[in-house]
């Protein structure tokens, strides 16, 4: 037996995020050419001549003519809803800044942004350790989504938390990529974490807007080629109040996946947007029209191209696959892997075809109680763009008999076929263990 896995569940921390609190919810109306004064005094009403804060550093941490951002949600692209601020004045620990342009504010907590300052403050607040604690072990998150990743060391902190909660040992860091401090020190980051995701919202004001794009390509290019999920985030924002995406954004969204991102991840419009549902709906008929138009066999050379040589085992092996798929034009790889690492390289190297990840179960123990592996790995695939993930029965063991794994494969076929993957006398690559050696072989399917 196979069980399809369905769902993951990722966890997203606050981090180092400056808010501004409106204790009354009332709208605050800010306008162009005004003052207002930033004050850590959180027993004072938001008002449009004082806004309090949850931080009390900032007058230490900015100078006169820095840049700062406020907003719901940061920043839709309507500036009617956002502010931007210019440090006119640090006055003991109030900050006085010059208001560039009118906006009303509304709801009881807005986001704070300054532009290429560093922020004292950690990246794994109290509160994100509570949560994890807590909401996170319960749940037993699959990924965690680390805010405001400055630092490679960020991430290693992270792990090391994790550990010490048994059961999320094995879950996976997503670094969150949103100010300058990110930006720089991005290699280390990729080579630390799990995967990427690209918080464009506040990164698009870290960056001139005509160096966004550079940015996006060039991460999702890196990750890619280290075979880490990119997720892309903030593609359709005007879907929060529209049933329909801009052109300019049904555009955005298809250059992401032609870039070679895993993954889209919506937020105001679904977290509170009028149009959660035709927001995920629109964005994932525009990606699957992107698909159908990826230039596959670019991507293949370019990604043969940059890795070393000689290859590692696995990399071999996964690359020769995807290649044995391709001329052979079948209509899916499936690949027998433990820890689902075999999985992803293969989809690293972005095959036309379905790839389905069989994971077989593994027997561990702590000394105190056995259990199996397996289900962790198989959602964590989720993510990987082309995977698709199945959890075979734990009484089929990853040292397994050759009888058992065509048994397995069997399952992995007829759950092929029902999916509408595999039809008859279609060719299909196999990819898995038989002893000490990897094997990749072709079948063809008979009626």
């Amino acid at each position: 037996m196979l069980e399809t896995t369905n769902f993951q569940v990722m966890l997203d921390t606050a981090g180092a995020e400056l808010q501004v609190i409106n204790k009354s919810e009332n709208p605050i109306t800010l306008q162009e050419d005004d003052k207002v004064v930033l004050t850590p005094d959180r027993g004072q009403e938001a008002s449009s001549g004082v806004l309090p804060i949850k931080f009390d550093g900032l007058a230490k941490a900015v100078t006169q003519g820095d840049t700062l951002f406020i907003g719901q949600y940061l920043f839709t692209g309507s500036e009617s809803t956002s502010v931007w601020l210019e440090v006119d004045e640090v006055k003991d620990n109030d900050v006085i800044c010059n208001i560039k342009n009118s906006a009303t504010l509304a709801g009881s907590l807005f986001t704070l942004h300054v532009s290429q300052v560093h922020i004292s403050l950690p990246t794994l607040s109290d509160k994100d350790k509570e949560a994890i604690s807590s909401w996170g072990v319960q749940n037993k998150i699959d990924l965690l989504s680390l805010s405001y990743t400055r630092h490679a060391d960020d991430v290693r902190q992270a792990r090391d938390f994790l550990a010490k909660l048994g059961d999320l040992s094995q879950t996976q860091i997503f670094a969150k990529i949103e100010n300058f401090e990110g930006l720089t020190h991005f290699d280390e980051i990729l080579n630390e974490a799990d995967g990427i995701i690209l918080s464009r919202g506040t990164l698009g004001i870290d960056l001139p807007p005509e160096k966004v794009f550079l940015f996006q390509k060039s991460a999702i290019y890196k990750c890619n080629m280290a075979g880490k999920p990119a997720v892309v985030t903030r593609v359709v924002d005007t879907m929060t109040a529209n049933l329909r995406p801009t052109r300019a954004e049904a555009t955005d969204v298809a250059n992401a996946v032609l870039d070679g991102c895993d993954a889209i991840l919506l937020g105001a419009e679904t977290y509170r947007g009028y149009y959660p549902v035709e927001s995920i709906s629109t964005v994932g008929r525009i990606c699957a029209e992107a698909e159908k138009v990826f230039n596959q066999d670019q991507y293949f050379k370019r990604t043969v191209r940059y890795i070393t040589e000689p290859m590692t085992h696995l990399e071999s092996i996964a690359s020769s696959a995807v290649r044995a798929a391709i001329k052979v034009k079948a209509s899916v790889i499936i690949c027998f892997t433990s820890t689902g690492r075999a999985a992803r390289l293969i989809a690293k190297y972005r095959p036309t075809m379905p790839v389905l990840s069989v994971v077989i179960p593994r027997l561990k123990t702590d000394q105190l109680k056995w259990s199996f592996t397996g289900a962790f790995e198989a959602r964590q695939s989720l993510i990987v763009r082309s995977l698709f993930p199945l959890l075979a029965d734990p009484r089929h063991p990853a040292e397994s008999t050759n009888a058992t794994n065509e048994s397995i494969l069997k399952v992995a076929l007829d759950h092929g076929k029902a999916s509408g993957f595999i039809k008859s006398h279609d060719r299909v690559v196999i990819c898995q263990k038989v002893g000490d050696a990897s094997v990749v072989k072709i079948i063809e399917l008979e009626d």
